[in-house]
């Protein structure tokens, strides 16, 4: 549409100006943003991706600036994004936003983190850039829709590396111009599978779209050029990743009611107690509570995992073979949950699911409901899972949950994510510290909690 196609400059200018931290809301889930990326990253600091990772920087060499959270190690900027990211999405355990249909503090705070390194920032300014990185990213699912993610995209880094560039971009208090240009770059380089679900490859994608933001800036700040309009236009990243057309309702998914409510407060991060997709957990929820019946599984007929179309596109695995694969599979978490056993971290490591969850996943299978209507404050909208056990004597059990625990509807309570960072931290030193920095962080330095870590 004519008068239309100037996004980038628009949402760029956008990105500059305003100040989120003056809403409270929004300050307080940034902090616990980033206490709940710290707990990830930290639980998932020995995964065996983690270690990979460190062995190619280490022999890629480089000047070592920033932080490798958990690691007392320093590597460049790319490469500290690079595992930072990766750290904090390796067990699947880092938050999601129902609007991104990703996780957006696994690129952008990992980001951050790098151009931050070696700067004067204060915690203020940090936090700001945290809360407009999510929410360009939310923004920009709303503006993509569903389509690009069914298409097999992976949100976390189609979706990523142009939101943490945006943030960074304010972080270093560039121009609008400078901005655009950057932007421009990061989005030349969206990319990620979902096909990857269940592999190494997956959190590598949020590790990979932190590292193009800091790439984007460090390039633009050499005078390297790109598109000023990489979001305009029939041939620009939301047409070309989103299939449609540029559109007036683009336009206001991306820049209308900027600033009068933030997404990272509303509808808001989700943060969870276990780690494995978001799209399990409310099955995860509806199996716990059937547990809770002590049925014995040696008598389940057949087990209906039951989900509105496409509420299952994430869990790609239905036979999943390591407790990796279980990580985006509706069936083992049923399974384990039905077996009474905990979701714990060593259960979706990359081993072998055991023969009892194996025998169990057998006489499951998955089903669609166009016409159920869910719970009217459903997270997301319209989503559900139900579980129905029928017996073999006949008898049928079924939940039915709309709003899972961690969701903005039933959310953490602060000390459910503290006791989450507690169980993270290696350094027991710091237990109290952190989460009691992070608290004060808009009247400090950002140089005082990463002096921490």
């Amino acid at each position: 549409m004519e008068g239309l196609t100037v996004f980038t400059e628009m949402l760029a200018a956008e990105v500059l100006k305003t100040t989120p931290t003056k809403n409270k809301a929004a300050l307080r889930e940034a902090k616990r943003g980033i206490l709940d990326y710290l707990a990830s990253a930290l639980a998932g600091r020995e995964d065996a991706g983690v270690l990979k990772l460190l062995h190619a920087i280490e022999a890629e060499g480089g000047h070592p600036v920033a932080a490798l959270i958990g690691q007392n190690k320093r590597a460049n900027r790319r490469q500290a994004a690079l595992v930072n990211g990766f750290m904090g999405h390796a067990l699947d355990y880092d938050d999601v936003h129902s609007d991104v249909r990703g996780h957006p503090s696994s690129v952008i705070l990992p980001a951050l983190f790098a151009l931050a390194a070696g700067r004067e920032i204060s915690g203020k300014q940090f936090l700001d850039t945290y809360i407009i990185g999510v929410e360009v990213m939310a923004r920009l699912g709303q503006a993509f829709g569903t389509i690009s993610y069914l298409q097999g995209w992976h949100n976390t880094s189609l979706l990523g590396g142009v939101s943490a560039t945006f943030a960074g971009a304010r972080l270093l208090g560039f121009t609008v111009a400078e901005t655009q240009n950057a932007v421009g770059i990061a989005a030349s380089q969206a990319a990620g599978l979902r096909v990857q679900f269940g592999t190494e490859m997956k959190p590598l994608h949020a590790g990979l779209a932190a590292q193009q933001a800091v790439q984007s800036i460090e390039l633009t700040q050499q005078g390297f050029l790109g598109s000023a309009a990489a979001l305009d236009t029939t041939s620009g990243y939301l047409a070309a990743y989103g299939g449609q057309e540029i559109s007036e309702a683009t336009r206001k998914a991306l820049l209308e009611n900027w600033g009068d409510s933030w997404r990272i407060a509303t509808p808001g991060l989700w943060f969870k107690l276990f780690p494995f997709c978001s799209a399990a957990l409310h099955g995860a929820d509806a199996a716990r509570q059937l547990a809770k019946l002590q049925l014995p599984v040696e008598n389940i007929a057949n087990i209906a995992i039951i989900f509105p179309p496409d509420g299952d596109a994430a869990l790609i695995h239905k036979h999943p073979v390591t407790g990796e694969q279980g990580r985006f599979s509706i069936e083992y978490v049923v399974a384990l949950a039905l077996l009474g056993q905990a979701y714990t971290l060593e259960k979706f490591e990359a081993k072998a699911i055991s023969d009892q969850a194996q025998q169990l996943m057998k006489v499951m299978s998955r089903k669609y409901d166009v016409h159920h209507l869910p719970d009217s404050q459903a997270i997301p909208k319209g989503r559900f899972t139900i579980i129905r056990i029928a017996m073999a004597d006949g008898t049928v059990h079924t939940r039915e949950v709309s709003v899972p625990i961690g969701s903005p509807g039933m959310p953490l309570t602060d000390a459910e994510l503290e006791a989450k960072w507690q169980d993270a931290a290696p350094d027991k030193n710091n237990l109290e510290k952190v989460p009691a920095t992070i608290r004060v962080l808009e009247k400090s330095s950002l140089n005082d909690l990463m002096a921490l870590l």
